[in-house]
């Protein structure tokens, strides 16, 4: 029989896990931003149990968590929700100005990207000027602890957000990049120290990279801004000299958006 257009009735097996997540992916898209406390009131369910289910989101890339615990749609529910909403400012268009102009000045290829989940999703590049030179991936996700872009971002992240991230640990299948998860949080703690993240060789090799967070006027880390080139012309001092103009063009972008 078809369905007359009224409301589905309630499935007769037990989803309640499913369906508490989705509730919260549900009230994500029409408030735009939440706390452990308004999903565990909404819900009626244990913070425990909020904070776990605002976890998994954020690990699927449907929330994110600024500075000030406070959850807003990831990329994935951005992606999904479309024109439906007020859409948010668009970094790719305030960004890639900036992204040729740092092309350009330090010539070398250079890229925008975000995270999605414990990945590192490649938003727009900008191919630098010489014939020797590393391409730009836009579209391409890669792991986020092999990167310096997603690097540079899950350094903003609170321990607990990084440990939801990685349950069980990290890759073992990656001889070149951090060997566990407290290796991983071991560098985190230079990247926050010095403002930036490196690659060497551990997404490519042969290829070299440094990357910045990019915070918007608010202090929330929405993307990574990367300077990429082949390791045989870039040293790692190299790329601390870099990490300046780096610097300048990560917080210009921030300022405009």
């Amino acid at each position: 029989m078809e369905n007359s257009g009224g409301p589905s009735p309630s499935p007769s097996y037990p989803v309640s896990a499913a369906g508490n997540a989705l509730r919260v992916v549900r009230l994500l898209h029409e408030l735009d931003e939440l706390r452990v406390m308004d999903v565990a009131d909404r819900l009626g369910v244990a913070r425990s149990t909020a904070h776990r289910i605002l976890a998994m989101l954020v690990f699927e890339g449907f929330a994110m968590q600024d500075r000030h615990k406070v959850y807003r749609p990831g990329p994935a529910l951005r992606a999904i929700r479309g024109s439906q909403a007020a859409p948010p400012p668009d970094l790719i268009t305030i960004a890639h100005p900036h992204l040729r102009r740092l092309a350009d000045a330090v010539r070398e290829t250079t890229h925008l990207m975000v995270l999605e989940g414990n990945g590192s999703r490649f938003l727009d590049g900008v191919e630098g000027p010489q014939a020797l030179r590393v391409s730009y991936r836009t579209g391409t996700l890669l792991p986020a602890h092999v990167t310096s872009g997603g690097k540079a971002m899950l350094a903003a992240l609170s321990t607990d957000r990084l440990r939801a991230l990685y349950p069980n640990g990290l890759p073992e299948d990656q001889a070149r990049t951090p060997k566990d998860f407290e290796s991983l949080m071991n560098e985190l703690v230079s990247v926050r120290r010095h403002g930036y993240a490196l690659n060497l060789q551990e997404s490519e090799r042969g290829v070299h990279a440094v990357g910045a967070c990019v915070r918007d006027r608010a202090g929330t880390a929405v993307a990574a801004v990367v300077v990429a080139a082949p390791s045989v012309r870039c040293t790692r001092a190299r790329l601390t000299e870099l990490s300046q103009a780096l610097l300048t063009t990560a917080r210009d972008i921030g300022q405009s958006l």
